[in-house]
């Protein structure tokens, strides 16, 4: 931490001179280990360690903002004057502003890492795919260990000291039998303990299941309006997009959003509670503060149905009239519903179980089309063949006043905690 705190005073001291009226200095040292792991064999392992600079300055109501990952003496001096060319060459806009209080100490996850054991966990989650999932190819496997240290202070006094570290599983892997494949999928995975098998966590297993029965796929016939059920890993994505078009900074402040004036009302089925939840105990390392310095708290975008919130930063806050969001990360927790995922599907005539999408990003207007990937029908209440060449389509916010349902069960990843999410009027189509 010595040379953070060194790096931080002196670029506070630097802007300060050089004019700055409201500033701020974010400085950041990791550590990461990581095996690489490539057609099932390790085939590499690195130590790679990054320094990271951040600078923000506000003269005359102009804001500059810069980054650097130099902690050389020099460089910083050169930073920071290149954030105040930065703020001297905006537009001036009182709504620019950092956190007038706040501040504090933490340390998270696992700091310091066990090696040996993640290599172990490594070997036994390959060694299990080989013999329990035989026709899965791993692609890609990283397998690492994080630790960071940092420090945030401004001018106001704020200041944050931070110590956190975290194992990591990114996988990459699709299904082979003869010259069949089935479409690659792939997961990632955010730990602080190794108490549990790699593979165990999320829903690798679900995934590898599902890979094997992905390999034969038959087009979807027709076009057809039925239930489309998501996945975890499938709906995060979906929620990003829908609270990017109706609840984010850009759309609110440009008022392309559908949701502006929509604060207080029945925007999706009152079944549905969606949180921000970076202190969640399943959130891994959450964020602690925002970049302008607010300390971060837990928040309902969407309860019962009703929008409480918008996603706005200080700055879109302050531009809009509306309230800070009380962070700005998306650690997504959807809570869950009362019926087990078996029993929302037994009710579907007709429909698609969606495990990724690909298509482009939805307009402000929330209409979106694109690609079923890894996908399944289901027909008569049953999960059946594996699909191929399957649009799907329809519109984020009129889809959720359409649940089906939501299911019981959750994926907590370390980055969100997410359910099976069906809903009915989608667009499905084959050939």
């Amino acid at each position: 931490m010595h040379i953070i705190n060194q790096t931080v005073d002196l670029a506070m001291e630097t802007l300060g001179g050089l004019g700055a009226q409201v500033f701020s200095a974010r400085g950041v040292k990791s550590c990461k280990n990581e095996f690489n792991v490539e057609g099932g064999k390790f085939s590499l392992f690195r130590t790679t360690l990054d320094s990271a600079l951040t600078l923000q300055a506000i003269k005359d109501h102009k804001r500059g903002v810069v980054s650097s990952n130099s902690f050389e003496e020099t460089s910083v001096r050169l930073a920071c004057a290149d954030c105040l060319a930065a703020a001297e060459a905006g537009q001036p806009d009182e709504a620019w502003d950092m956190a007038h209080e706040g501040g504090g100490d933490f340390e998270e996850g696992a700091y310091a890492p066990d090696m040996d054991k993640l290599f172990a966990r490594t070997q036994e989650m390959l060694d299990t795919i080989t013999t329990q999932y035989p026709k899965v190819v791993v692609e890609s496997l990283i397998v690492a260990h994080t630790q960071a240290d940092s420090r945030y202070h401004n001018s106001y006094g704020v200041c944050y000291t931070g110590k956190t570290g975290w194992y990591e599983v990114d996988i990459m892997f699709s299904g082979h039998e003869g010259d069949k494949a089935s479409s690659f999928n792939y997961t990632s995975i955010r730990t602080k303990s190794l108490d549990q098998p790699l593979i165990d966590l999320g829903s690798v297993r679900q995934l590898l299941e599902d890979a094997q029965n992905q390999i034969h796929t038959t087009p979807a016939q027709g076009k057809t309006e039925g239930t489309v059920v998501f996945t975890p890993g499938c709906l995060g994505g979906v929620l990003y997009e829908l609270v990017s078009n109706y609840a984010a900074d850009g759309v609110l402040i440009d008022g392309t959003s559908q949701w502006k004036d929509k604060l207080g009302e029945q925007v999706a089925d009152p079944a549905l509670t969606l949180r921000l939840a970076p202190e969640d105990a399943r959130i891994l390392t959450g964020e602690k503060y925002s970049q302008d310095g607010h300390a971060s708290k837990d928040y309902a975008l969407i309860e019962r149905g009703i929008l409480r919130q918008f996603m706005l930063s200080d700055y879109a806050a302050k531009k809009t009239g509306h309230t800070r969001a009380p962070n700005t990360t998306f650690a997504l927790v959807v809570e869950p519903g009362e019926k087990p995922l078996e029993e929302i599907i037994a009710g579907i005539d007709r429909g698609l179980l969606v495990g990724r999408y690909s298509g482009g990003a939805a307009g402000t207007n929330g209409e979106f089309s694109g690609v079923a990937k890894n996908s399944f029908m289901i027909e008569n209440g049953k999960v059946t063949h594996a699909v191929s060449e399957t649009m799907i389509a329809g519109n984020l916010a009129g889809m959720l006043g359409k649940l089906r349902g939501i299911s019981k069960e959750t994926v907590a990843d370390g980055t969100s905690v997410l359910p099976w999410l069906a809903v009915d009027g989608i667009t499905i189509s084959g050939q």
